[in-house]
């Protein structure tokens, strides 16, 4: 019963995820989170902490101090967010700019700019801003849009992965993908047409050269001028399909376009006729051409994001009540843990693989859950959740 699946998820992420990861996963005197623990919530040194995985953390407690108030004063969350949000702009914010990581003892390690890391920059201030009003939030968003527009765009279109720039790099969709998520967030929060405007490039950067029409496929890597690559461009991760989905949604309330939602349908059809296995959970990868499951294994983020898609493709209400109750309730039976860590990797049977808990998973099981309860509430205002 989806009701049912959906009180026992919201129990695990704010009951035990989040409040497991504010004791153990955030450092007590500088408010920083630890890149990796281990499943019995000690710290897992793996020799860097990025910057992305402090945005993802800024981001869930920052967005779960929004929509959970009571739960969130009950696990004192919002007194996270100044002390992570302090730990970015002073240790990783460098001569005008973005770094990738530190060391292990909080020394500089990779002083490039990744633009993955960035988009997180504009996901995370945008509801750090919201959650907090603190100005400081939009000041350094301006300056983060600045300095891809300025530094990083390329003339063959999007915005190069990593900074300085090198023509050798190989071009993803990855990352304009998050670019795309960060910029509707900084849009809503601040309602500057500039980031309108980068909303549009991406998704027609999107349409010109990720979606391979002839497959109805997302590719995922390409050479320097957007062709696939030669040895990676037959790769397409399912759920990167049901990102887009979700994506192309979203961006449609701010920019409608039947165009996008025709595609986000196109992919949506690809990814749950060829994506999903038999026996439950999300295939990691197919082939573009054959559509043939390469990579049978299912990490947990691909049907987080299969969630976020449920909520928003025109399906009927009966399918998609169906959809979300499996969903939800294979993640219970076979990611979640009552500890309140989880399964990052299962193979092929669904049996779980030892893995550490990595500090960017709990953004993935945080919003998949979080859209479901979003959308359960909406459509079901007889019948709230307890």
């Amino acid at each position: 019963m989806l009701k049912s699946a959906i009180l026992d998820c919201q129990t695990f992420v704010f009951s035990k995820l989040l409040p497991n990861w504010a004791k153990h996963g955030l450092d007590d005197s500088l408010g920083y989170s630890y890149e990796s623990l281990n499943q019995d919530w000690s710290i897992n040194p793996v020799g860097r902490i990025r910057l992305l995985t402090q945005c993802r953390q800024l981001y869930t407690f920052s967005h779960a101090c929004l929509i959970e108030p009571q739960i969130n004063n009950q696990h004192n969350f919002k007194n996270k967010l100044k002390p992570l949000f302090e730990f970015i702009l002073g240790y990783y914010y460098k001569e005008d700019r973005w770094i990738f990581s530190l060391d292990d003892n909080l020394n500089t390690k990779d002083t490039s700019s990744d633009a993955y890391a960035l988009a997180f920059i504009l996901l995370s201030f945008s509801f750090y801003y919201q959650a907090t009003r603190d100005e400081r939030a939009i000041e350094y968003i301006a300056k983060t849009h600045h300095f891809l527009l300025e530094e990083m765009t390329s003339s063959y279109g999007g915005i190069f992965e990593e900074f300085p720039i090198s023509k050798e790099q190989t071009r993803r969709q990855n990352p304009h993908m998050h670019l795309l998520e960060g910029y509707i967030a900084a849009f809503e929060a601040t309602q500057k047409d500039e980031y309108k405007s980068m909303i549009k490039m991406l998704l027609s950067l999107a349409e010109k050269h990720f979606f391979d029409k002839k497959n109805k496929t997302l590719r995922e890597f390409f050479t320097y001028d957007w062709q696939w690559h030669p040895e990676l461009g037959y790769q397409v991760e399912p759920g990167h399909h049901f990102e887009w989905v979700w994506l192309l949604y979203k961006a449609n309330q701010i920019i409608p376009n039947t165009e996008y939602t025709d595609l986000a349908q196109q992919l949506w059809l690809t990814a749950t006729r060829h994506g999903i296995d038999n026996n439950g959970g999300i295939f990691n990868q197919i082939d573009g051409n054959t559509l043939i499951a390469t990579d049978k294994e299912k990490r947990i983020w691909p049907i987080t994001e299969y969630l976020k898609a449920i909520t928003v493709i025109p399906i009927g209400l009966e399918e998609k009540t169906l959809r979300l109750t499996q969903a939800c309730e294979f993640m219970l039976q076979n990611y979640f843990l009552t500890t309140g860590g989880w399964n990052e990797y299962l193979d092929q049977d669904n049996v779980p693989k030892k893995s550490p808990l990595s500090g960017t998973t709990s953004y993935h099981i945080f919003l998949g859950i979080t859209e479901v309860l979003t959308w359960f509430k909406t459509n079901n205002s007889h019948n709230k959740l307890d």
